[in-house]
Order: structure tokens, then C-alpha cells, then sequence
């Protein structure tokens, strides 16, 4: 398993790295679907917290594989199988989400988040076979530190039900201080394009799954209860809002950014907000929608903070990981300032969904104007 060139030209996604995000999209769908259940029937506290720990595990579980991939993808027979078994393993967590959210049972999802990890060891462990000095000293790091975090997961099946909420965010820093423990002194070969190129498709498949599950939600209430009047003005802020937050996120490449650890890895974790955030607006359309046809047991302002709230968070930190680096003057304000106005579309009630769309996509006309200017600006010096 020798390294990938960190300049390698053309380095692209391969077809194993697009199946692997789409399976995974399987567990987003899982937490997204509890998750607006959840806020239906008014047990907010209970569904997000559910919601930010199954996301936690989808993700990292992706994100380790992504980073693993683009420094070490030999595209051999073993590296293919131990892929396919960490996909089999988010297949597993899927299918305990609803048993995480309904019964509080974590069993069958840490089971699948082992085995997703588990086979992440094998992965590093044969790079450490083929390195030598520190790269190979940072393999067995990784290994090593992913195999502790997995058996306290393992141990924490056996914490009884109210001593969880203490240890759980334990082991989750435990996991987010692996990489930073193991690239401590040498770092992985990862490659910038590539890195940026599979967080920018994840989060294409991510959004397409929230237009999904809004169209299904629509779908449904249309065949039920026929009320085409109230789900108009959803569906036309929904379809805004996801046609913003893909046009807004991809404005400006960002791999010249993605320099060091210290960028790459502020960069990456803070994509859980990007990426969970999105994921949260197709549910918050599933209540809006809910809400519209007498089906859910919360008021309008909630309905709608169900998507305004996902909508401002991806708008914020979209800005701070993305358009603050590669931004001047004015600009800079564009996606905060629209964050707050996203926000403050909750407190419009039912017509919410559809003024946040329209503030999304003023956000998007706003940004092209500014570009365009920023573009007839004669160079200086």
C-alpha cells in the first residue's frame, strides 16, 4: 500500500469512493426521517439528540475513510472487500436508527459503527506494513487509537441508560483526538483537490437527499389530504433553499486553503455542521409539511424554526469554512447577514419556509452582483 503523490495531477473520485458515499447517504436518510418524527411529536430534546449522534458516527466513519483514501487508494482486491465491509457496516447503523430514537437501544448501531471502524484498523494497519519512520509510526498510531475508541464504545452498551449522556461525548472526543494524536509529528499524504472534491460530493448527495425526502413528505400529503394550497408555498422555499445552499457552496473553490493539518483538519471537522445541517432542512421540511396538513403536534413558529434553524447554521458555517477565505469587503457579509435573516423568517409563521427560500435566493443574486463588480475592479500595483 505505497502513498498517493499529495501533487498528483488529475487526482479525481473513483467510482468505489461515489458508491461509498451513496450508502452512506442510506444512514443520513435513517437519521433525517427519525429526526423529523421526533420534532412532530414535540420530543425536540430526545431528537436532536439522537439526530447529532447518529450523524457523529455516519460522518466520522466517512470522514476517516475520505481522508485514509485519498492518501493510501490502491484500488486492489483487499482494499476494495474492506471497503465493501465498511459499507456493510453503515448498513448495520442504519438499521438500528430507529431503534436509537425510539427505544434508546444503541446496540445494533455501535455494532455497525464497529465494524465500520474496525475494518478502518485493517486499512491502517496494512499501510503501516508498507511504511517505514514516521508515516509508518503514524499508521500504528491510527490503528492503534481507533481500535481503543472501539472497545470503549463496545464498554459503553454496558453504562446503564442515564449514565450515558456523561460518557457518550467522552468517547466522541476521544474519536476527534485520534488524528490529531496520530499526525502529530508526520502527516498523511492527503491530496487537496481530492479532499475538497469528496467533501463537495457528499454534500451534493447529502442536499439531493433532503430534496428527496421534501418531495416524498410532499407527495404523501398531497395524496392524503389534498391540500395543495398549504404545501405551495413549502415546496417553492424548499426547492429555493436547496438550490441556494448548493449555488452558495460551491461559489469558489477552496483547496488552495486546504495547506496544512491545522487548516485541513478545522476545515474538515467543522463540515459536521455543514453537512448535518443540511441534512436537518429535508426534515424540517417533512414538519413543515406535516405541520401544513394538521399532522404535527407543535406550533407554527416551531414548524417552521425547523427549517429556518438548519437553513441559518449551513449559511454560517458555509461562510466560515468557505466564502471567508476566498471573500473581500462586502462580500464577507453576504451569508451572515443572510443567516440572521434566515432566522428571523421563523417568526413569520406559515409563510416562513417560503420567505427564508426567498431570502436564500436574494442571497445568491446578491453574491453574483458582487463578484461581478469585484471582477471590473482594475488590478492595483
Amino acid at each position: 500500500m505505497v502513498p498517493r503523490r499529495r501533487d498528483e495531477p488529475h487526482r479525481a473520485a473513483t467510482p468505489l469512493e461515489l458508491f461509498f458515499d451513496l450508502c452512506f447517504v442510506v444512514a443520513v436518510a435513517q437519521a433525517g426521517g427519525q429526526l423529523a418524527h421526533s420534532v412532530t411529536e414535540d420530543h425536540l430534546a430526545n431528537g436532536l439528540v439522537g439526530f447529532a449522534f447518529a450523524f457523529f458516527a455516519i460522518w466520522w466513519a466517512w470522514m476517516n475513510f475520505t481522508w485514509f483514501a485519498s492518501a493510501y487508494d490502491v484500488d486492489d482486491v483487499p482494499y476494495r472487500i474492506t471497503t465493501l465491509v465498511q459499507i456493510t457496516g453503515v448498513l448495520i447503523l442504519a438499521a438500528g436508527v430507529p431503534r436509537m430514537f425510539g427505544d434508546q437501544d444503541l446496540t445494533l448501531s455501535v455494532v455497525g459503527y464497529v465494524v465500520m471502524r474496525l475494518a478502518m484498523v485493517t486499512q491502517w494497519l496494512r499501510a503501516a506494513r508498507s511504511e517505514h519512520g514516521g508515516a509508518r509510526v503514524m499508521a500504528l498510531r491510527y490503528a492503534a487509537g481507533i481500535t481503543v475508541c472501539q472497545v470503549g464504545w463496545a464498554l459503553v452498551l454496558l453504562v446503564p441508560e442515564d449514565a450515558r449522556p456523561y460518557v457518550i461525548p467522552v468517547g466522541i472526543l476521544l474519536e476527534l483526538s485520534v488524528p490529531v494524536f496520530a499526525e502529530w509529528h508526520t502527516q498523511s499524504t492527503w491530496h487537496p483537490h481530492h479532499i475538497a472534491e469528496r467533501y463537495g460530493l457528499f454534500t451534493l448527495i447529502v442536499l439531493g437527499e433532503t430534496v428527496s425526502a421534501a418531495t416524498v413528505a410532499i407527495q404523501s400529503a398531497l395524496d392524503e389530504h389534498e391540500a395543495l394550497g398549504e404545501l405551495l408555498p413549502i415546496a417553492g422555499g424548499g426547492i429555493l433553499l436547496c438550490f441556494a445552499a448548493w449555488w452558495i457552496y460551491f461559489a469558489r473553490p477552496i483547496h488552495d486553503h486546504l495547506r496544512t493539518n491545522r487548516q485541513a483538519f478545522l476545515w474538515g471537522y467543522g463540515h459536521y455542521l455543514v453537512l448535518g445541517s443540511a441534512a436537518a432542512i429535508g426534515a424540517g421540511l417533512e414538519v413543515a409539511v406535516e405541520y401544513a396538513v394538521g399532522q404535527a403536534h407543535i406550533s407554527a413558529d416551531a414548524a417552521t424554526a425547523a427549517v429556518t434553524v438548519p437553513a441559518a447554521v449551513y449559511l454560517l458555517t458555509v461562510w466560515l469554512l468557505h466564502a471567508r477565505h476566498t471573500k473581500q469587503g462586502a462580500a464577507q457579509a453576504v451569508l451572515p447577514v443572510a443567516a440572521a435573516a434566515v432566522l428571523a423568517c421563523t417568526f413569520a409563521g406559515e409563510a416562513g419556509v417560503l420567505l427564508a427560500g426567498l431570502v436564500a435566493a436574494a442571497t445568491v443574486a446578491v453574491g453574483l452582483v458582487l463578484h461581478a463588480r469585484e471582477g471590473r475592479v482594475p488590478a492595483r500595483g
